[in-house]
């Protein structure tokens, strides 16, 4: 099992996604009422080679993380209607509570624990950091999805960056470029 540098360890919840209306106003009520930022920002994220419920998908969203202790917080804003998950969980119960994320190395075999376990594979897309995710799901989505995250160097050394400078944050340049 690999343990990365900002304390958590593959296999284990690495990250809590929530779809939000505003990432602004989102932001602002993370940084001020839970004390977490700085955030970092990606303003489109039209992934390529994305696929929802096995078909080509064209989704666009916003994204910011931030890591609150070890927990990696993300936060999404989708920026048009198309078919997504992020809209799926959207128009059954609103806006909130999307996704854990999981981290594993051997990503074809996690997909297929999960799938063993009656998950289907409702969403994959390629990533920033290099390889693609997985949003794992089990009919049921209670309380959300499970997201698979490629363990990459890209990955461990984008999110080990983001995690340092979030340690001790003193409150100043609360949004920041992802990249």
């Amino acid at each position: 099992m690999k343990t990365f540098e900002f304390g958590q360890a593959e296999g284990q919840i690495m990250q809590m996604a929530y779809v939000v209306e505003d990432l602004e106003a989102s932001i602002e009520w993370w940084s001020k009422e839970a004390r977490t930022g700085p955030w970092f920002v990606i303003d489109h994220f039209l992934a390529p080679d994305q696929n929802y419920r096995g078909k080509p998908s064209t989704a666009d969203v916003r994204i910011a993380m931030s890591f609150a202790g070890h927990m990696n917080i993300e936060l999404i804003q989708p920026l048009d209607s198309k078919p997504s998950v992020y809209k799926e969980l959207i128009d059954t119960r609103g806006y909130g509570f999307h996704h854990v994320g999981i981290a594993f190395v051997d990503m074809a075999a996690a997909i297929a624990e999960y799938e063993s376990r009656g998950y289907t594979l409702a969403y994959d897309a390629a990533v920033p950091t290099g390889g693609s995710v997985a949003y794992m799901d089990d009919g049921r989505n209670e309380p959300g999805f499970v997201e698979l995250l490629p363990v990459t160097d890209g990955m461990e050394s984008t999110f080990t960056r983001m995690w340092r400078q979030c340690n001790g944050w003193d409150g100043i340049d609360p949004i920041r470029p992802f990249a």
